[in-house]
């Protein structure tokens, strides 16, 4: 069963009008990823001043990052920027992300079949 992190983070992703989020989506789409296409595993506050994050792109490959932004000011996401953009397509299974990763692709496979 996905986690329901995985569908509130991707759904707000795709149509939160919070900073934080319109924000991510500018930057995946930098990356270059469809942020309407893009599966949210995780975005959970490292420090006082970013977070740490793992999506899944349309293609299935699995990127790392965090984002640093200054959380005490009111607008700061806005101008929140990618560190270590990590392709982790290819180790992502030994990570303590690993069942909500696999949860996160089947997950996405049946959105596909319903649409």
């Amino acid at each position: 069963m996905v986690s329901s992190i995985v569908v509130q983070y991707t759904d707000l992703l795709r149509t939160s009008d919070y900073d934080l989020w319109s924000r991510l989506r500018v930057l995946l789409k930098v990356q270059g990823l469809d942020p309407n296409r893009t599966v949210v595993v995780d975005l959970l506050q490292e420090g006082p001043d970013h977070e740490d994050g793992q999506v899944i792109s349309d293609d299935g490959k699995v990127y790392r990052f965090s984002l640093f932004y200054d959380q005490a000011s009111e607008h700061g996401a806005r101008s929140a920027y990618l560190h270590d953009w990590t392709d982790i397509t290819d180790c992502w299974r030994a990570g303590s992300l690993a069942t909500r990763t696999t949860d996160a692709f089947a997950w996405m496979t049946q959105a596909v079949e319903w649409s």
